[in-house]
């Protein structure tokens, strides 16, 4: 078997030829379109990482600054509530008037500090503690004074005490 002889029709010349001259042009503006595509990812990918970077700076200014805010705050806590609890109230059988009386006698004994920073009431508690303990309270007839047993500073300055009569 033998292969025809195509170089002798000009029609089979031309169609081989328009076949590797198209397989050419199509090359080039496939490697056109692939560099074109290819150079506009690279750059929105650089834009990206770049912005990126901006905010991840961004993102650490403002965790630095919610940090440095978060302890000004800690530091400004202000007392702005009493809770006076006595631990031996059923040891003397006072009535519950007489302890709410004692109570509110102690929450105004205590109301210079509301408003005061938490910071400075519990570097002055020895003060706290003797405006209390040096207290004597008179219910019917009776003197009672009274000693801490626990101080919680918190915004609500909560106060246990315990009971004991004068003689």
């Amino acid at each position: 078997m033998r292969v025809p002889p195509y170089h002798q029709k000009p029609g089979w010349q031309r169609f081989f030829a328009g076949i590797v001259i198209g397989a050419l042009l199509s090359w080039f503006i496939f490697l056109f379109q692939f560099g074109v595509l290819q150079d506009n990812q690279i750059r929105k990918i650089t834009q990206q990482e770049d912005e990126i970077k901006e905010l991840k700076k961004s993102k650490d200014i403002l965790i630095e600054d919610v940090k440095k805010l978060n302890e000004d705050n800690k530091n400004k806590l202000k007392i702005q509530d009493f809770k006076v609890d006595f631990v031996n109230k059923k040891k003397f059988d006072i009535s519950s008037l007489n302890l709410h009386h004692m109570k509110t006698a102690v929450i105004e004994d205590l109301n210079t500090l509301i408003g005061q920073d938490i910071q400075t009431v519990s570097q002055n508690k020895e003060l706290l503690f003797r405006t209390i303990e040096n207290s004597v309270y008179e219910l019917d007839d009776k003197k009672y004074r009274l000693k801490i047993h626990t101080v919680f500073f918190d915004t609500t300055l909560e106060i246990t005490l315990y009971i004991e009569l004068v003689k």
